[in-house]
């Protein structure tokens, strides 16, 4: 892709609503959420464009965020294997150094046995993001080092928050403490490989200190850790597909995993669609991409709210003729997994895909934007990791390949 990628004055654009694809809810007729959803703008674009189920990583695979986003920029997730800790701290903007080790934390609550603590409530209620700030401040200037190896503690959006580890002799090959369930005890830091034996006792010396210093709060009170890492090395998306790549989001992680692989991160006034559409706008003629992510899908999806993810697609088409007008050249509305509300989980089910340029073969007879009707698409099935493929040579920017 490299060497077939050139620039041209035409403009891309990826749209990513969160854990989009579903299946089938008993309440509304065997139809999926997206299937149920009132969506003329969708319908009437999915008659224009070609249609098609994408699989993020491999067919039966549930996959992770980050394993999706990195399939969507172009990047192999069955290669670049990156941690959730790397991209809370991206995403917040923290200036990550050579040999940090960063771990995204929830605060959750827990309820003491005889046993040990047992957690009740993995994300502590959602608490306001403003409380999460407060906690950590209070954690930083008590915990500033461990051992030696300095400790940064770093709000991020409601119950999540960023730890971020720099010394000498760390390693990120350590098990997450967090059980997945409630009901179940915290898990202990394990090492992953000898080399991190000593990052883990850091950690579980961590997790002590938090726990006695929260233990009054009546939800935050305890620490569950995930996904530390390392920042890799990627190759910088301008540079790949030349092309100056803007990203408009709102939540840390998709910030963070867009910074990583180099896009620019635009600002965002607030927290919903039209504050996002509205920087689109304003930075539309500034780039040759974009990536414009949707958060609230997968939300109520993991939630198990198959009517308050129809709320969001709903929402998300009423926007859409105000993206159309925009007029981009080559356009993709997808999603990185599904998170069907019935499984309430992300699941390994291919997302639906819509590709639109004026260069496709559309999908005239297409019923809408479903699940079903992607099935039918001329696109058929196929890797997700093909996204980037098909928005530059739509957007005329890749050369011919061989003689």
């Amino acid at each position: 892709m490299k060497e077939l990628a050139r620039p041209a004055a035409t403009k891309m654009l990826l749209v990513v609503l969160d854990g989009l694809g579903g299946l089938p809810v008993p309440e509304l007729n065997g139809r999926t959420e997206l299937e149920a959803a009132a969506t003329p703008n969708l319908d009437a674009l999915a008659k224009r464009s070609s249609l098609g189920l994408a699989h993020p990583v491999l067919p039966g695979i549930a996959p992770g965020s980050s394993a999706g986003h990195l399939a969507l920029f172009g990047y192999d997730p069955l290669r670049y294997v990156i941690g959730r800790g790397v991209l809370e701290a991206l995403g917040i903007g923290f200036d990550l150094h050579p040999g940090d080790v960063a771990v995204r934390a929830n605060f959750a609550t827990v309820q003491d046995t005889r046993n040990g603590p047992v957690v009740t409530d993995r994300r502590a209620g959602r608490p306001p993001t403003e409380h999460t700030r407060s906690i950590c401040r209070r954690l930083q200037d008590a915990i500033p080092e461990i051992d030696g190896v300095r400790v940064f503690i770093e709000p991020v959006k409601e119950h999540r928050f960023v730890i971020v580890l720099r010394g000498e002799g760390l390693d990120d090959r350590v098990a997450d403490t967090d059980p997945q369930r409630e009901g179940m005890p915290p898990l202990q830091p394990q090492p992953l490989a000898e080399e991190a034996r000593r990052t883990a006792m850091l950690a579980g010396t961590l997790v002590q200190r938090i726990a006695e210093l929260v233990r009054d709060e009546p939800r935050t009170n305890f620490a569950l850790l995930r996904g530390f890492s390392r920042r890799p090395r990627l190759d910088p998306f301008p540079e790949r597909y030349r092309a100056r790549a803007g990203a408009v989001a709102v939540y840390p992680m998709y910030r963070g995993l867009a910074s990583l692989v180099g896009m620019d991160l635009l600002p965002v006034a607030g927290d919903t669609l039209a504050d996002e559409i509205a920087s689109l706008k304003e930075n539309w003629p500034e780039y040759d991409y974009f990536f414009l992510h949707v958060k609230g899908t997968d939300s109520r999806g993991e939630d198990g709210d198959w009517a308050g993810k129809i709320k969001i697609i709903e929402e998300f088409d009423a926007q859409l003729p105000a993206i159309l007008d925009l007029n981009p050249d080559a356009l993709v509305i997808t999603g990185d997994h599904s998170t069907p509300a019935t499984y309430a989980a992300h699941s390994w089910h291919p997302v639906p895909f819509l590709l639109y340029s004026r260069w496709v073969l559309p999908d005239r007879d297409a019923p809408g934007f479903g699940e079903h009707a992607c099935a039918r698409g001329v696109l058929g099935q196929f890797p997700l990791l093909y996204t980037m493929n098909l928005l530059l040579a739509n957007a005329g920017r890749l050369g011919k390949f061989s003689a």
